[in-house]
């Protein structure tokens, strides 16, 4: 009698696993998904081996936040006239060019370190650089995802699976940028970084892009990046949203800016300490990532961005007090749990919400939230902790985060109110003639 329950216990297992993956289901996403898979884990080797070389350079918080700064304020300055021009031109050729950019400008950090002659300004300039072609690739790769799944009824589970790509790569790529800077110091993570991006060049130009194409039209830029404007500031969802995001993102995110002062100074560690803090931070939001995969509807995202603003916050806040390693360890995995929870939770409600026409404008507000306000976020956290030090900077920027929490909560039955006709025309909540009460019992769910 036990085989018979074995087999359909295993049975259910398979199914929620292809539950989880089913965006994968897609040929373009599924090129996508391996490509980046690999470029990413480059990526987070040169975040790191970059905090470390100007760390060890210059032993400064301040130059630190002067060098995040300046590879993110790009974002803040273009993103927005990027999102016009994403919504008119072909996003796969998009990716494919910021791609083939990306790998230059880190063979070219390789080539320096390699050489012994990398300095603090190559580093600032090259940031720069990258910063600039994080402009328009963001914004590009956030809008290209509806055309890779085709269906938007598996939009949520797509952005949830590029979360967990993001970060199995932040949890492996930290982990081994440690043991290599440690081994043969931080070129080799260039070097190792600029090949990665040929997996993802190879998927994108492997693709069959069908769906919507590049809008031709005659009107000009201020007038399509107004009208942008206009849409993301006057609907009270998207904006609430992009409020808080760009709240956490300007107080909360540049806690990794301030890693290596807490890896070398406060747990007197070195960079495998760095690894490890990072890598922490990378299982929890792993774990946040499949947890929103398994995840069957949008239907109470809303109140789980509220919480995880809070949960983000509150792991700053108790990070900023400990001394011990493992106690650090433990916290980071919450403090990446729940920023990762906040930040998909976030992009899987406007994606789903907005108007399609106006995918890429919005999507460059949302970079604007999310990676334009980190620069100067980055410059504020470096001159702070530069004078009253990296412990009493972070509990400001948990506390911080804490409130906006408190504030978004406290939008929600207006979200509610204004997004339950959409989700109804989705077919996410039914509709009136499936049974209006049936509806009304999940609007205190919706978003």
């Amino acid at each position: 009698m036990a085989q018979p329950t074995s087999n359909a216990t295993v049975a259910a297992k398979d199914g929620t696993i292809a539950f989880m993956l089913r965006a994968l289901r897609y040929r373009n996403y599924r090129l996508f998904f391996g490509g980046q898979s690999v470029s990413l884990v480059g990526t987070w080797m040169t975040r790191i081996a970059t905090s470390w070389l100007i760390y060890r350079l210059t032993h400064s918080a301040l130059l630190l936040g002067v060098v995040s700064f300046a590879g993110q304020i790009p974002t803040f300055l273009f993103a927005p006239f990027a999102g016009v021009w994403v919504d008119r031109w072909d996003r796969n050729r998009v990716l494919v060019v910021t791609q083939v950019l990306a790998m230059l400008q880190s063979f070219a950090l390789a080539a320096l370190a390699l050489a012994g002659r990398i300095t603090v300004w190559d580093v600032l300039w090259l940031s720069v650089f990258q910063g600039l072609i994080n402009a328009f690739d963001m914004p590009a790769r956030q809008a290209f995802v509806v055309q890779m799944v085709e269906d938007r009824r598996d939009l949520s589970n797509a952005i949830a699976l590029n979360s967990s790509m993001v970060n199995m790569a932040r949890l492996i790529g930290p982990s081994i940028a440690g043991v290599i800077i440690a081994a043969v110091g931080e070129g080799y993570c260039f070097l190792i970084d600029g090949i990665s991006y040929l997996a993802v060049i190879a998927s994108l130009l492997l693709m069959h892009v069908s769906g919507s194409r590049p809008q031709r039209t005659a009107r000009n830029t201020l007038t399509e990046l107004a009208e942008g404007w206009q849409y993301v500031s006057r609907f009270a969802p998207i904006r609430s949203i992009l409020l808080l995001l760009a709240l956490v993102s300007l107080m909360g995110m540049p806690y990794t800016v301030l890693m290596p002062i807490f890896a070398g100074s406060i747990l007197h560690g070195g960079p495998h300490t760095l690894g490890f803090l990072m890598g922490a931070a990378g299982v929890g939001a792993l774990t946040a990532a499949f947890r929103l995969a398994a995840r069957r509807s949008v239907l109470g995202l809303g109140k789980l961005t509220a919480i995880s603003a809070a949960l983000f916050g509150g792991g700053l806040l108790a990070f900023s007090r400990s001394h011990s390693l493992w106690l650090s360890l433990i916290l980071m995995f919450f403090v990446g749990l729940g920023m990762m929870q906040q930040m998909a939770s976030s992009n899987t409600i406007v994606q789903t919400i907005l108007e399609e026409d106006k995918r890429g404008r919005v999507m460059s507000y949302y970079a604007m939230a999310f990676a334009g306000m980190a620069p100067f976020g980055s410059l504020l956290a470096g001159t702070v902790a530069d004078r009253i030090g990296a412990p009493a900077t972070l509990l400001i920027s948990g506390g911080c985060c804490i409130a906006g929490a408190i504030w978004f909560g406290t939008q929600l039955p207006v979200i509610r109110k204004l997004v339950r006709p959409i989700y109804m025309e989705l077919g996410i909540i039914p509709e009136v003639a499936s049974g209006i009460q049936h509806a009304s019992a999940q609007e205190e769910a919706a978003t």
